[in-house]
């Protein structure tokens, strides 16, 4: 095996790409980096009967999106291409030729009439069937069957699996870089299938033969695998080869309750789980996505960076390039970490707040020609300065600044009951027909005009300001009032004030 540290994020084409597994590309890339070593794409598509089309094509486009890259694979090539298992096929039965030549693997005849009827025997004594050492001698396979029974079920096309054979009452002892030294006894495993009837190799056999072939150092995966973490070992074992350094990363809990997060959870509480948009192609179902639900790229890889790894400080906000510099697998924990839809929205807020402008205004702008609204980029641009700390999204400044771009359509009533008084249509009539008196129409200019307008009707500011804001943007949101009626101009103002004063006064009076 080389030197060199070499990873690798392996995906099944069977959907979409689950945040989880976006964690687990992430984990492995920001090791590579760290380490100096290669990152590589394999597309472990050993199960046909599960192949959804375009997925393989969504999880290249959901790890681009957040900025996972490789250095090998199957969308850029490489030295040890082809990285589809599928494409792949005739390397693995070499192999699995091999195990049963070597007394490890055994042909089993058995058909699935067969294991259903043992597994349903099972269930009335209230067992649980396991096709284990126990077993193995009573069913219809190579080890039961003579070599001549054998050859001639081969020889007349008999359907077969190939499976592992599992040995008899060892302990097997082996070291995980995040859960530390691990031991099992082999009776408590079963004979996996190796290779399968339709002439492809299940997970258990391409997974460890082409991690060998590609000379993978170290396999970052989820805890999920770790029950197959003992039939890994021993394939290796039989095989002669070395074997990679494995580190199963911890699960990512759902909001509440227990269990690991799912799309469910997404669909209950309203947060997206997968980092694209998803279509099913069969049933066209339409899964939401971090992306279309105006998360930016840094925000997902920093909220998912920190759930399963502890930096060992108080420093919350990083860059992936800060992230590279700092990510070590041994401060990734061993217990699951609850996801928080709140807290990916703080995250999500200070990258929005934390960007150029001149980024948010052209999306705004797009939101705004969406809306049939053509503005000056520049006034865009002063609104997105205005709105951007109250919002989270830049499809959130819309709600905060539509008043910029067309009058009010409602205006809030539980303001005009406590806040509108007998003389106010007077006092605002008074504030618009002086307004375009204002010298250097300017925010500062225009309050100290209101100011002196309110101290000569012996009245208080808020008197006149409240109603005011309300006539300007229909509530009692948005920034500082002078500098709103600055960029609406004096002729627009008094526009929204007379039509104002024409409806309210029929809810009023």
């Amino acid at each position: 095996m080389t030197d060199q540290i070499r990873v690798r994020f392996a995906p099944s084409p069977t959907g979409p790409l689950h945040i989880g597994g976006v964690r687990t590309a992430l984990y492995n890339y920001l090791f590579a980096r760290h380490t100096g070593g290669k990152m590589i794409l394999r597309i472990e598509d050993t199960d046909q009967n599960r192949y959804v089309p375009g997925a393989e094509q969504y999880i290249i486009d959901s790890l681009h999106w957040t900025g996972i890259l490789f250095d090998e694979g199957v969308h850029v090539g490489g030295p040890y291409a082809p990285y589809r298992q599928s494409d792949r096929k005739e390397i693995y039965r070499k192999y699995a030729d091999e195990l049963i030549a070597s007394g490890h693997a055994y042909y089993s005849f058995d058909t699935a009439e067969e294991l259903d009827a043992r597994r349903k025997d099972a269930e009335k004594e209230k067992l649980v069937f396991t096709y284990d050492s126990s077993v193995r001698k009573g069913m219809k396979n190579s080890l039961s069957l003579s070599p001549e029974e054998t050859q001639k079920k081969l020889q007349s096309g008999e359907p077969y699996v190939i499976r592992f054979m599992i040995p008899e009452n060892e302990t097997l002892v082996f070291h995980d870089l995040i859960r530390g030294e691990i031991s099992v006894n082999t009776n408590t495993l079963d004979d996996k299938v190796l290779f399968k009837s339709d002439g492809m190799p299940t997970y258990h056999l391409a997974n460890i033969v082409d991690d060998h072939l590609m000379e993978i150092s170290h396999v970052i995966r989820g805890e999920e695998w770790l029950p197959s973490l003992p039939l890994h070992i021993l394939l290796y074992r039989n095989f002669g080869w070395e074997s990679p350094l494995f580190a199963h990363l911890p699960l990512i809990l759902k909001p509440e309750g227990s269990g690991k997060l799912s799309k469910r959870d997404g669909d209950r509480l309203g947060f997206p789980v997968f980092p694209l948009e998803w279509k099913d192609p069969f049933t066209h179902e339409v899964a939401s996505g971090y992306r279309e639900s105006g998360y930016f790229p840094e925000t997902v890889v920093n909220m998912l960076a920190l759930l399963g790894w502890n930096p060992g400080t108080e420093q919350e906000i990083f860059s992936m390039e800060e992230l590279i510099r700092e990510f070590s697998i041994e401060r990734v924990g061993k217990s699951g970490s609850r996801f928080d839809p709140g807290k990916i929205k703080w995250f999500n807020h200070h990258y929005l707040i934390s960007k150029p402008v001149e980024e948010h205004t052209s999306l705004f702008m797009e939101i705004l020609k969406n809306k049939g609204i053509t503005a000056d980029e520049a006034f865009v641009g002063r609104v997105v300065e205005l709105v951007k700390d109250r919002s989270d999204f830049v499809s959130n400044f819309w709600e905060q600044s539509s008043f910029f771009f067309q009058q009010p359509q409602t205006y809030d009533l539980e303001i005009v009951r406590k806040k509108w008084k007998g003389d106010t249509p007077a006092l605002l009539i008074a504030f618009g027909e002086e307004l375009d008196s204002v010298p250097d129409y300017r925010a500062e200019n225009i309050k100290a005009f209101a100011e002196a307008l309110v101290l000569e009707k012996g009245t208080g500011l808020g008197q006149l300001m409240n109603p005011l804001r309300l006539c300007l943007v229909g509530g009692s949101f948005g920034p500082d009032l002078a500098l709103i009626c600055e960029m609406l101009g004096a002729q627009e103002v008094v526009k929204r004030i007379n039509l104002a004063l024409q409806i309210l006064s029929k809810e009023i009076y």
